[in-house]
């Protein structure tokens, strides 16, 4: 017997609602995202799902959506352990800045390659660059050459893995129901694992916001069924909201 998977994306927050690239920044939910959180602590009820531990990054967007879908579950008391290793990705030089309008400086084709190709980066900042993790107190503990100044989607699969391996999949082989609330790169990431995505396929896929994905394995630990749970409809809407991020369709 093996445990059941659920992963969430956070809810929107104030730099999706702007547009910007986020990364590793804290920003806070918006009204809308809170509200998406406790939609999908409600779906989750409503499916009927009861978890036995949780898991999300060490970012305030993610910690909260958690909090607040934990409570519409009515588990407000689950353990959650935080990782780095699930943040969202550092888009390096990029972090901070408009999307649609770094599309139109660089090109929708360069803009693209960095943001959606599986192994080529953005530029990286500098060690002293206030967009550095080096910068942010709560990574002061983990060795300074781990923390990225620029990532691609290879290099989130890198960090993401290994959490995955020691501290999720152990918990899955006891036959605990897992919660894993995160970020469109590191599930992404995580994704391209469980559903054996290529490199060039990854790049089309979108996770919409504050929409439960839930999993169910063998004894192998292989996906028997993954499936958004809720409105149809209105994940496919989410999703295609997220593919339209950077403009003209382009995905995020």
């Amino acid at each position: 017997m093996t445990g059941t998977l659920v992963i969430v994306r956070h809810g929107e927050s104030t730099w999706n609602k702007s547009n910007q690239f986020t990364g590793w920044h804290d920003v806070p939910l918006t009204d809308k995202g809170r509200a998406e959180a406790t939609a999908a602590g409600a779906t989750m009820r409503d499916a009927g799902l009861w978890f036995d531990v949780g898991h999300t990054s060490l970012l305030t967007r993610a910690v909260v959506t958690a909090d607040l879908a934990l409570d519409a579950l009515d588990q407000p008391w689950l353990p959650v352990q935080r990782s780095w290793r699930l943040n969202e990705r550092h888009y390096g030089a990029l972090q901070g800045l408009d999307k649609k309008e770094t599309t139109e400086r660089h090109g929708a084709e360069q803009t693209k390659l960095w943001r959606r190709s599986y192994d080529v980066p953005p530029p990286p900042v500098d060690r002293d660059d206030p967009r550095h993790p080096l910068a942010d107190r709560r990574y002061r503990l983990l060795p300074p050459d781990v923390l990225p100044a620029t990532e691609c989607l290879k290099d989130v699969v890198a960090r993401v893995l290994p959490y995955w391996h020691d501290a999720v999949v152990p918990q899955l082989r006891a036959d605990l129901d897992v919660i894993v609330v995160a970020h469109g790169n590191s599930l992404r990431a995580l994704v391209k694992h469980l559903e054996d995505i290529s490199d060039d396929e990854i790049a089309e896929l979108n996770i919409p916001t504050g929409a439960p994905r839930r999993y169910e394995f063998d004894d192998s630990l292989r996906p028997t069924s993954a499936a958004y749970l809720g409105d149809a409809e209105a994940v496919a809407a989410a999703a295609a909201a997220v593919a339209a991020q950077a403009g003209g369709g382009s995905p995020p």
